[in-house]
């Protein structure tokens, strides 16, 4: 019986937002006591000094939305696989026309003009001075300096709405949230790696040891013949100048997967600014590591590498994301993330607004996975921790945390987490959410992971490998279906819990952290390994195959 890796594997705990308190006609939208650990205040900023700031609007019908959204994606529900069309969501989301003049008076009284950044308008931009900032929002916008990274941050650790924006707006950045407060991180920075033994293309005798393409063929049933649909794209997405290597990708399919073309690469698109220089000396482990193990897994699905810039810091990087793939009249049907942010770092109105739109991505029929990290219960905090903690977006209920992670639980996915959090009894109360977003929801092997970087065989571990390779499973998945002239998959979370018996049960393991051993893998759904690890035959017969 495999083992379970000691990834973390968390529940989601809710950011706390500070209770609206009054102040004249203004009231505290939200606040922090202090900047996060390491993070110190280094001076005021320049008055004229301009800040671009995002507003989110309230959406007019996201309970609609989410209905839909379970009605589209739960398997023997009558409109099962019937997606809805980009113009049938913006309707549920398209603030209502109290809200866009609420915004658009008060924004004008002040001498602003907002731009749209989501197709539905659900939510802008606009370009103020420190001053301005600090004026209308009733904050005190201070530079923040890392103290080992010197890293800096434009925030205020509290700002202010006036009461007649109530209902109306539900998050600004930057205020509150700082970036990422560590370089080396579990999800959102590469990890260190180890150099790897030279692997033959179809040899799977070392597979305990050393995990290529084809032990993963071998071990969950993938099948090598390419695929034939264009239009089934899978997106890998990439952040903090994480860049993919041609010449590494090159190498890597020579030796691990030499029956593919030699032609076999991906596309890249940019966003914010992002790019994809092709110098060794810049290519990016966990960008090398996501492309080799989609286009070399997924056979023959059309990859495209999304390099996203940041204008501010990663948080509008994930904004900027999710509205390029709503704003998509083709978007890829399968899109895999392997970064993240701690909870406790991300505002609950931020989180909840980009959760919105993973869901709008799932009712147009996209699968969105996130690697759930790597640090065991512990999560972003440190070994230090009291508490259990979570990574963001992997938490949210709407997109397929992959290695570990749980926002509420709905539908079949209840049914089959309470087993477990009846079984822990009284262990662990107050350190972890028991009526949270269980997760993770899957796994897929995430150690010794063969990889070729900068010109060179290596491996590499963790949860930002088993995204990628789970996303290949549901692109390869998604080809047959549309051959077929059915559906994609979409949200697949109500399809996965509907269908335990497709994965492969892990029932031994931990993932450690915060002076405890964690939680344990036990038979059926657990928050080391989630249902298991994927059985591509009996998935493919669960999609209807």
């Amino acid at each position: 019986m495999a083992k379970a890796l000691a990834w973390c594997v968390l529940l989601f705990v809710p950011l706390a937002r500070a209770l609206p308190s009054s102040k004249g006609e203004m009231r505290v939208y939200e606040k922090r006591d202090s900047a996060p650990r390491n993070f110190a205040a280094s001076g005021a900023m320049p008055a004229d000094h301009v800040i671009n700031l995002r507003l989110g609007l309230a959406q007019s019908n996201f309970p609609g939305l989410e209905k839909a959204l379970y009605e589209v994606s739960t398997p023997g529900r009558l409109q099962y696989g019937q997606h809805l069309s980009k113009a049938e969501v913006e309707e549920f989301i398209r603030p209502s026309s109290e809200t866009i003049s609420a915004v658009n008076d008060w924004l004008a009284s002040h001498g602003l003009t907002a731009t749209p950044l989501s197709p539905a308008g659900d939510w802008l931009a606009v370009n103020v001075t420190v001053d301005q900032a600090n004026s209308i929002l009733d904050a005190q916008y201070t530079n923040f300096t890392h103290v080992d990274t010197g890293r800096q941050a434009i925030r205020t650790l509290s700002y202010s709405l006036p009461a007649s924006l109530d209902g109306h707006v539900t998050f600004m950045h930057p205020t509150t949230a700082f970036p990422r407060s560590t370089v080396r991180h579990d999800v959102l920075y590469p990890r260190s790696f180890n150099t790897g033994a030279d692997q033959s293309a179809t040899n799977t005798s070392s597979c305990a040891s050393a995990i290529t393409p084809a032990c993963l063929q071998a071990m969950y049933n993938i099948p090598s013949t390419p695929a034939t649909q264009p239009t089934n794209q899978l997106a890998v997405t990439g952040f903090v100048e994480q860049y993919a290597n041609e010449a590494d990708l090159e190498m890597f399919l020579e030796t691990y997967r030499p029956d593919l073309p030699a032609s076999t690469n991906f596309t890249v698109q940019t966003i914010n600014g992002g790019q994809n220089p092709q110098s060794q000396t810049q290519a990016g482990s966990e960008a090398d590591l996501d492309v080799q193990y989609t286009l070399g897994v997924a056979s023959g699905v059309p990859t495209v590498f999304i390099s996203v810039g940041t204008a501010v810091d990663e948080v509008d990087g994930f904004m900027d994301l999710a509205n390029t793939l709503a704003a998509a009249e083709n978007p890829p049907y399968v899109v895999t993330t392997s970064y993240g942010y701690g909870e406790n770092d991300f505002p609950f109105s931020m989180a909840t607004a980009l959760c919105s739109a993973y869901a709008q991505l799932g009712a147009r029929g996209i699968s969105v996975l996130f690697a759930s990290g790597d640090e065991g219960v512990c999560g972003d905090q440190g070994t230090s921790c009291s508490n259990f903690g979570a990574t963001f977006p992997s938490s949210c209920p709407y997109v397929t945390a992959v290695g570990a992670t749980m926002g509420a639980s709905p539908n079949r996915a209840l049914r089959r987490v309470e087993p477990y959090v009846a079984g822990l009894g009284t262990q662990y109360t107050g350190k972890y959410n028991a009526t949270g977003r269980a997760f993770p929801d899957v796994a897929s092997a995430g150690e010794q992971i063969q990889i070729v970087y900068r010109g060179e065989l290596a491996a590499t571990a963790g949860t930002s490998a088993s995204s990628p390779i789970f996303a290949s499973v549901v692109a390869l998945l998604n080809d047959e279906l549309v051959a077929a002239g059915k559906a994609p998959l979409g949200f697949l979370n109500p399809w996965l819990y509907a269908n335990p018996g497709a994965f492969n049960d892990i029932t031994t393991g931990n993932n450690p952290g915060c002076f405890t051993n964690g939680f344990s893998a036990k038979e059926g759904w657990d928050p080391v390994t989630g249902l298991g690890t994927p059985n591509y035959t009996k998935l493919r017969t669960a999609a209807g195959l």
